[in-house]
C-alpha cells in the first residue's frame, strides 16, 4: 500500500527482539522493488502519539538478498522517534522510504587485503549486512569486526557473527573472520575494555587481532556515534589514512547520518 506521494510504502513488523531494555531489533516486510547495497540506510517513519510523523535514517542489518528488512535500534531517552518506535510490535506498520541512501559500501575501495569494520553500539548494523554477502568474504583475506559497547549485554549479534560465512554460502572462508568485542564499563574476562580510539592509539587492538593498520593492505570502515567516528578518523588520519573518494581513492569509509 503506497502513499499518494509515492515516497514511501507502509510495511508490517514481522519480528521483534529485545536485546536489553534499551536495545532492540525488528524485521519488516520488504517493499516490492526495493533495492540497496549492503551498508546503505533508509529513512523510516512512525506516527507519534499526537498523530504527527517523525522520520530517522536506519542502516539495514539484513542483506540485499533477503526477503525482509531488519533494523537495529536503541531507545533514546526522550527521543521523539525511538519513543514512538518502541511502542510498536509485531503486526504494526512503519513507513519505509523507497530510496536507499549512503556510501558506506565496499565499492568505495578499489583494493586492499584486510577489511577492518569498526563500530560502536547500533553502528554494527551495516557490517552485519556486509557479512551476509559472499563477495565480502572472497574479496578480503581478513575481516576484522570490532564492536564496542558499554556493557556485555549490549553485544548484540555476537552469536550470529561467527556463523555469517556459512550464511553467505562460503563456510570454508570462516577462518578469515576476527571478531573483537569491546566492553568499556564492566570488566569481562578476555575482552578488551577501552575505547576504540584508545585501543588503536596504544596498539592493543592490533596486538589482539595480530594485524597492523597498513596503508597498502588495510581498508577501514567506521560506523557509530559521531564522536567515535570523528575521533577514530583523527587517530588513523595521523597514521596517513584518508577518506576514500571517487577522485582520490583512500583507505577509510565512514557513515554519519546523525
Amino acid at each position: 500500500m503506497a502513499d499518494d506521494t509515492a515516497r514511501y510504502t507502509l510495511e508490517t513488523i514481522t519480528d521483534w527482539r529485545a536485546w536489553t531494555p534499551k536495545l532492540f531489533s525488528f524485521r519488516t516486510t520488504r517493499p516490492a522493488g526495493f533495492c540497496f547495497k549492503a551498508g546503505q540506510f533508509v529513512r523510516l517513519g512512525v506516527t507519534k502519539a499526537d498523530g504527527g510523523e517523525v522520520w530517522r535514517p536506519y542502516s539495514m542489518v539484513s542483506a540485499p538478498q533477503h526477503d525482509y528488512l531488519e533494523f537495529y535500534s536503541i531507545v533514546v531517552p526522550g527521543g521523539e522517534f525511538t519513543t514512538a518506535l518502541a511502542r510498536l510490535g509485531v503486526g504494526d506498520a512503519v513507513r519505509v522510504n523507497r530510496l536507499a541512501l549512503g556510501f558506506l559500501t565496499l565499492d568505495r575501495f578499489a583494493d586492499g587485503r584486510e577489511l577492518w569494520l569498526l563500530s560502536t553500539g547500533t553502528g554494527l548494523a551495516p557490517f552485519v549486512s556486509m557479512l551476509y554477502e559472499a563477495d565480502t568474504w572472497r574479496r578480503f583475506e581478513k575481516l576484522v569486526v570490532v564492536h564496542c559497547v558499554r556493557e556485555a549485554a549490549e553485544l548484540a549479534y555476537r552469536d550470529l557473527i561467527p556463523t555469517l560465512a556459512a550464511e553467505a554460502g562460503v563456510p570454508e572462508l570462516a577462518d578469515r573472520l576476527v571478531y573483537v568485542p569491546v566492553v568499556t564499563r564492566e570488566a569481562v574476562p578476555g575482552v578488551l575494555g577501552q575505547r576504540v580510539t584508545t585501543l588503536i592509539a596504544n596498539g592493543e587492538l592490533e596486538r589482539r587481532v595480530g594485524l597492523a593498520f597498513d596503508l597498502e593492505r588495510s581498508r577501514v570502515m567506521i560506523c557509530g556515534n559521531p564522536g567515535m567516528v570523528d575521533d577514530t578518523r583523527a587517530v588513523l588520519g595521523a597514521r596517513g589514512f584518508a577518506l576514500s573518494r571517487r577522485a582520490a581513492p583512500g583507505q577509510l569509509a565512514v557513515e554519519q547520518y546523525w
